[in-house]
Formats: C-alpha cells, structure tokens, sequence
C-alpha cells in the first residue's frame, strides 16, 4: 500500500502508477513554498516598506519555529544561508584572534564547512568517521585532540545526512578540552532526537542549519542559527548585521548575513507543513529499507532523520561500478548521486590548505556510497520503481556479485 498523508500534503503523495520506462524521479526535487500563492502576504510586505534588517515577518518566523519545533526552549537568528550561519558562528566562538589554528571536522562532510573555517582564519583538521552511523568518529577525534590539544581553535562536527549528533558528548568533550564548539547540522533540520526533541534542542552551543532548496526544510536560500543562550543569539544577530550595536556603530566583527523578508516569509510558511513534510520522508526513507534489504544504510541514532536523499553502500569490491549503476538509472529516468564523494580530504583546495588524520573508514565509505531519490512529492509507487530498476541494474554483469547476500525472494519483494 503506499504512503499517504492527510492535510495539506496529500495532493503531492497521489500515486504516480505509471512510473516505468522514461520516467523522471531526479534525485532532489526541491518543493519550497509558492510565491505565486502568497500574493497577499508579499503585498503586506511591499505596505509595510521593510525587506530586510530582521523585519517583522522574520521576527515571527524566529518566535513560531522557536515554539514550535523547539518548545519553547532557546533562541534563535536567520541568516542568508548556513555557509555565513556557520562562518558567524566560529568568529563569535574563537574570538577576532584565535588561540588555536585548527577547526576540527571530519572530512566526509559538504564544503561549506571547510570554507567557513578557512574564511575565518582557521585550518580544518578532518577526523575519521564512524563506520555505522557516519557521524565523526569518537576515538579519531580523541586522538586528533590529544595530538594537537590548544592548537585546536574550535571543534564542528557534522550531523552527518541529518542524522543525530550526541550533543551532550560534544559539550562534554568542549568543557574537558576547553574548545568552543559549534555544530554543523545542516541537513538536520526537522530531525528528532531518541528522547524526542529537536536535534539541537537545548544546546548551549550553536547549531547551524540549512533552509536550502534541496534540504526537508526548503525556502530556496536561507538557514538558522539556535542556541539555548540568548546572549549568544545576540551577539550573532549584532555580528550578522555588520557587527552593529544600537547606535550603528561596529563594536565587533561582522559582515551582511541577514535574511530578507520574502525568505522570511517563505521560511514561515514552510514552517506549517515541515512536520508532516519530514514524517513523509522518514516514511518513504524506511521503505527503501525494506525493499533494498541488502545494501547497507546509515545506522540512524535519533528517532527521525530529516531526509535530504537516501544514502546506500555497495559492497566494497562493487565500488567501482558505482557510476555505471549512476549512468543505468539515469537511463531509466532515475536521478542518482554521491555525496560525499570525493570527500574533502580528496578535493584540491583542501588537499593544499587543510590537514587531516587518517581517514580509513571515510575512505571507504566514500568509495562505496551512492545517493537516491527523496522529496516532498516522492511516492511509494516511484520509490518501488527505483528499488525495481536498481535491483535488476546490479544483476547484471559486471556488477551482478554486488547483491551476493540478496535471495531472489526478496528480489521478487518488490515486484
């Protein structure tokens, strides 16, 4: 039976039964808010003559996210993306000048974050992850740690594909080291913790998120900063807004990383929608794993991941297929991809300005891993059609010992 939804969400989960040959399901379909059915809101805002510098619209969007996703618990500011988000948010936590000169991250992450750091004058040191979860992993950050100690400047790990950080270790390894931490959870947003709260919630540190248009959360640009310490939101509203006190005058490092208002507004209505949007994903992400019983997936450490894509594993010795598997689903109208591969240790830039440990099992994930379809507006019936088309693409030669552990029951399972 495939998934369906009530409310305002059940007109994009209607069935697509004719998903089969030539079929278009890209790997990322953004769906942020219509513009075009928000005429009257864009006429208020157009009335009140505000279009940035934290306006109305966005101090609402702040105050209902805080109440609604957090309850209650924290702050929070908008920034124009997460990129500036988590560049505010490493100069507020190491200072104009930084004791240290690392930033410690792992390198199976996105970009954004290895540029941040850079920009504020710091040099990404990358860990090693975890082999189930993804997430950094616990010993290869100890060893980095106990290795370069107060070189370190700032620790950022990296919720890796939205799945849950411990941010209690975190904040536990920040006091006993004395490393300011921010938290990169840029995929994370609409993710829920194993007690059941908001990834983040309650974090004296800050956690960065997107609001970009391929994440659960999409308005097209944008992201969010929160913290459970108002005095921390303050000083990174001041410092994305050129480091302004109240008399426009700069008392603090700054740039222009405010959220205009019609991004506000975008943010506000998809705000009323993003719980249901992140059960439809977790729904059709557990789905995949029921019909692709034999390839690995991410080891989930909360009780909700909010899907961006679904990330599988071939086997190891199968990696080199990966592309070929990429190039056969695309011939059957079937979006695919990798992400994080090459990871940043591999990436020319970063292989001239950052430094790393050994990254053994960052390695091979990142060799083994491909990337399938997620939206708001997937169906059961499309996702049936890509588990179908990804099972017969590895039966075939040269590929075919990638599903040496699946039976032909399951195979049939999905027919």
């Amino acid at each position: 039976m495939d998934i369906m939804m009530d409310g305002s969400l059940s007109a994009v989960t209607t069935n697509s039964d004719d998903a089969g040959p030539g079929a278009k399901i890209p790997l990322l379909r953004p769906h942020p808010p219509r513009l075009s059915e928000l005429g009257g809101a864009l006429v208020e805002i157009e009335r009140s003559g505000i279009f940035s510098n934290y306006g109305p619209v966005n101090t609402k969007f702040e105050g209902r996210i805080i109440a609604a996703m957090f309850q209650g618990v924290g702050a929070c500011v908008t920034v124009a993306n997460a990129t500036l988000g988590l560049m505010l948010a490493i100069k507020q936590a190491v200072g104009w000048q930084p004791q240290g000169r690392y930033a410690l991250m792992p390198s199976f992450t996105f970009a954004a974050a290895a540029q941040a750091a850079l920009w504020c004058g710091l040099t990404p040191l990358f860990c090693d992850i975890d082999r189930e979860t993804w997430l950094p992993d616990a010993a290869s950050e100890e060893a980095l740690l106990r290795r370069y100690g107060a070189d370190i400047a700032v620790i950022l790990p990296n919720a890796t594909f939205g799945n849950c950080l411990d941010v209690a270790r975190y904040e536990a390894m920040s006091a006993r080291y004395g490393i300011p931490l921010v938290i990169d959870g840029a995929a994370a947003l609409g993710s829920v913790a194993m007690n059941g709260t908001a990834f983040g919630q309650g974090s004296k540190n800050p956690v960065v998120f997107s609001m970009h248009a391929t994440k659960g959360f999409a308005i097209g640009e944008g992201g969010l900063v929160y913290c459970d310490d108002a005095a921390k939101i303050a000083m990174l509203r001041s410092m994305a807004g050129f480091g302004f006190d109240e008399t426009r005058l700069a008392v603090m490092p700054g740039l222009n990383a405010k959220m205009d208002e019609i991004s506000a507004l975008l943010a506000l209505t998809k705000l009323q929608e993003i719980e249901a949007v992140s059960e439809h994903r977790y729904r059709l992400y557990q789905l995949y794993r029921r019909l692709l019983p034999a390839f690995t997936f991410q080891r989930m450490t909360g009780r909700r991941s909010a899907m961006q894509f679904v990330a599988v594993l071939l086997e190891d010795e199968s990696a080199a297929s990966v592309a070929e598997i990429i190039s056969g689903l695309a011939h059957h109208g079937i979006g695919a991809g990798r992400y994080f591969a090459p990871h940043l240790a591999q990436q020319p830039f970063f292989k001239e300005t950052c430094m790393s440990g050994s990254l053994a099992v960052t390695d091979e994930i990142s060799r083994r891993v491909i990337c399938l379809p997620m939206s708001d507006l997937l169906t059961a019936t499309e996702i049936r059609y890509i588990c179908k088309t990804l099972l017969k693409l590895c039966q075939r030669a040269p590929v075919r010992h990638i599903l040496g552990r699946l039976d032909m029951a399951a195979i049939q399972a999905v027919r």
